[in-house]
């Protein structure tokens, strides 16, 4: 076979992911040294495409690149908080608890409500005012490494394969995009960042990272239900008290609501069927009065890192960085990530550009790890390491609110935990236990109203991905989806997928059939994190494939 010859272009810093953590990257380098080239490539169809967040931002990243973007017009970060609330759900009613009983750093007070992939558009222009050069519709499929073994580059956008792997008459190879530096910044679970931390052993030392699947639907709602900045956050009903999740419904402007549900992916019975949680959840008297009468205008979904501060792997190696979800920086019980992405970006630029001007490059920026670990981003997440550990140990009310809510306080007020730091014992695959040990659960079906199934849901998300591309969703071993996930687990990847893509297909006189549905791939990740039998990798499709979220 002929090797594939490709151009390349050398850049300073070679960015992957148009997100919140890689535009601060790549905004603060050009802040920082409008000489230093910066190049920034991104899978979705523009900046945005693909991000979904909540979202309630806490402004104080967005503040180190823009101190002045409260008077900027054209920022989309308008709608400020003006109330917090937080509830206990039963099935019929809901207890709601006093926000002084939260520890402070809950509150969100001077937060904001917002659409992420608006705030990533803005920036983006930002960014390119600047002088970055953005490249959507990019997809990096490898990693290209030196002979010393530093990180060198990535391929990206390489099109033009079949069904069967082979290359198709309009097969590109794409481009080879070299810099001193590369940065990682593909969010939860980024396939290029998952090579990276197994070449360079980046998570010895560190926890098991654990997730969340976090669904979203955005709602056009009656004036006289809506209340601009009101934020609201449950647990308990339907997931209960001992499974881990939670629910949000931020009120935003212009009559909309964000709401949606994040299901803890170390649930043991593979019977959960997370899609159908959320949306039995929308019944709840307390949702359903806010969205009677309204409409339904997008869906989406994505996982988010829930390990926290012992989670977090070593960010820098030699040649490049891990940035943002890329190294798991979300804060549980703030249920907050996006600060601490831009916070990311910004320590790995000012690292960067010390090391650019100093005349170095493809070394590791250990000046960036250590303020991943005892900076800003450390102090944030460090008063609540326990909570995701006591949640796995005694469920979201015992472990999350009771016992967590007493190590907050007592981090706060004293800087003193009586648990230490616990971790986490076994990835969200191996907490997966036998269907035999488990009951079936009766989901109602959804109505049509406040409840949609899940292809329907999947037709707001604006999904495409090309008919006669190869799946980019890859079995590891054909058989063990039939062979064992089937009899084991009751083939677990009909439920916990958000978008339908994996059926077990029974025809008349046949035996059972495992269908991957590729093209209604929503780049959740949750496949590759959640499969019992870890058999299923996640990998990139071709540029501009998968979702195509408006105002996520």
């Amino acid at each position: 076979m002929d090797p594939i010859v490709r151009e390349s272009m050398d850049y300073d810093v070679v960015i992957v992911g148009a997100g919140p953590a890689g535009l601060s990257a790549a905004i603060r380098l050009k802040q920082l040294n409008p000489d230093t080239s910066v190049v920034l490539l991104e899978k979705g169809s523009e900046v945005g495409a693909h991000i979904l967040s909540g979202a309630v931002l806490d402004p104080i990243g967005l503040e180190k690149l823009f101190p002045d973007f409260r008077n900027d017009a054209s920022c989309p970060v308008k709608q400020e908080v003006t109330s917090d609330h937080l509830a206990v759900l039963g099935k019929a009613g809901s207890l709601r608890l006093p926000n002084f009983i939260m520890p402070p750093l809950m509150s969100n007070h001077g937060k904001y409500v917002v659409s992420m992939g608006a705030v990533a558009r803005w920036m983006g222009e930002q960014a390119e005012a600047l002088g970055v050069e953005i490249f959507p519709g990019m997809s990096c499929s490898q990693l290209i490494y030196r002979e010393d073994g530093s990180l060198k580059g990535v391929v990206a956008g390489e099109f033009g394969y079949e069904k069967d792997g082979s290359k198709g008459p309009n097969y590109e190879p794409g481009m080879e995009l070299h810099g001193k530096y590369v940065f990682l910044a593909e969010g939860a679970r980024g396939s290029l960042s998952q090579i990276a931390m197994k070449t360079y052993n980046l998570r010895d030392g560190a926890n098991p990272q654990k997730f969340g699947l976090g669904m979203k639907e955005i709602w056009e709602v009656k004036p006289e239900h809506h209340q601009a900045g009101k934020v609201y956050h449950s647990t308990g009903w339907p997931l209960g008290m001992k499974r881990g999740g939670g629910s949000f419904l931020y009120h935003a402007e212009n009559n909309q609501v964000f709401l949606g549900m994040i299901v803890d992916l170390n649930y043991e019975n593979p019977n959960v069927y997370p899609y159908m949680e959320f949306q039995r959840w929308k019944h709840h008297p307390d949702v359903a009065a806010v969205l009677e009468g309204g409409k339904r205008i997008s869906y989406g979904a994505r996982v988010v890192t829930k390990g926290g501060y012992q989670s977090i792997p070593q960010a820098a190696f030699p040649g490049g960085a891990l940035l943002g979800c890329s190294v798991g920086l979300v804060n549980l019980p703030r249920i907050k990530g996006n600060h601490n992405a831009m916070l990311s970006g910004v320590a790995a630029a000012e690292a960067a550009n010390r090391a650019l001007k100093a005349g170095r490059s493809a070394d590791t920026l250990s000046d960036y790890d250590q303020e991943i670990h005892d900076g800003e981003i450390g102090a944030d997440l460090r008063p609540v390491r326990n909570v995701a550990a006591l949640n796995g140990r005694f469920g979201p009310f015992l472990g999350g609110m009771l016992m967590g809510g007493l190590d907050m306080w007592l981090q706060t007020l004293f800087k003193f935990s009586p648990f230490g730091t616990l971790p986490h014992k076994k990835n969200d695959a191996k907490s997966t236990d036998k269907a035999a040990n488990h009951k079936l659960i009766d989901y109602p079906k959804p109505d049509g109203v406040l409840s949609f199934d899940r292809l329907t849901n999947v037709s707001f998300t604006n999904t495409y991905h090309g008919e006669n591309q190869p799946s980019h969703l890859k079995l590891i071993d054909q058989s063990i989806p039939i062979d064992v996930n089937l009899p084991i687990y009751n083939e677990p990847a009909q439920r916990y997928c958000p978008a339908g893509v994996y059926e077990v297909v029974v025809e008349d006189g046949k035996q059972p059939a495992f269908v991957i549905n590729a093209q209604n791939c929503i780049h959740c990740k949750t496949c590759d994190i959640k499969d019992p039998s870890e058999n299923i990798l996640w990998t990139v499709p071709e540029g501009g494939g998968g979702p195509n979220y408006a105002g996520m």
